[in-house]
């Protein structure tokens, strides 16, 4: 099938959007290596996974916490203060051009997340882009995790579109993967993986960072 451009941008936040540095940082001010937070982070969304899979639910604040009881000797209180840092989180410097340049183009952007609502919107607002987003969207409202097909199909009714007319832009193979798999055009950048999974379908639209796969987006044949 070809893609063509689409009409809405939805772009995960954590990792892709926003620098998750704040986080790391405060395990490190917790005394736990910053060379951990890589597996924290694995451990969190394989938590969110395996719920989504076998039926069941849990928060995103749920899931980190449950990684940092089986990683780390964190006590509660210290688990906690670490998972607040992800409401202090900034954007990547890669995004406030790409925003830029899918709105000159006149394509709608809103964020999509399995995360707690807020923190995009806090986030963007912290580094003065929340203007170009259209809106958040939390799949908590649905209680389920990415990549469960059902997300992306949420979030294209929401978003008042086809799901071919929607795009999910990520720096997570398995995201866009998923979208692919729902309709979705893909866009993958290689900011966090430096390379696409191979077991994946490859992405529709791919490039270094996140203005390159705006690029390529817009760069796609009109509808119709």
């Amino acid at each position: 099938m070809t893609r063509t451009r689409p009409v809405v941008v939805a772009f995960d936040v954590n990792e892709t959007l926003l620098d998750l540095s704040p986080v790391r940082q405060a395990l490190v001010d917790h005394g736990v290596s910053a060379e951990l937070f890589p597996a924290v982070f694995s451990r969190t969304l394989g938590t969110g996974f395996a719920g989504t899979v076998a039926g069941s639910w849990c928060r995103f604040r749920d899931a980190f916490d449950t990684a940092l009881v089986q990683l780390t000797d964190l006590p509660a209180a210290d688990r906690s203060a670490v998972a607040d840092r992800f409401a202090g989180t900034s954007p990547h410097p890669d995004v406030a051009p790409a925003l830029e340049l899918l709105a000159d183009a006149g394509i709608r952007v809103v964020t999509l997340t399995h995360g707690a609502p807020g923190i995009a919107e806090a986030g963007l607002a912290r580094g003065g882009v929340a203007h170009l987003v259209e809106r958040s969207l939390s799949s908590e409202a649905i209680r389920a995790w990415k990549p469960a097909r059902e997300v992306y199909l949420w979030a294209a009714g929401v978003c008042d579109v086809v799901p071919a007319d929607l795009a999910l832009v990520a720096v997570h193979a398995w995201d866009v993967h998923g979208a692919q798999r729902a309709g979705l055009t893909g866009g993958w950048s290689a900011r966090t993986e430096r390379r696409h999974a191979p077991v994946f379908d490859p992405p529709h639209v791919s490039g270094e960072d996140l203005v390159a796969v705006a690029q390529g987006l817009v760069s796609l044949p009109p509808t119709g």
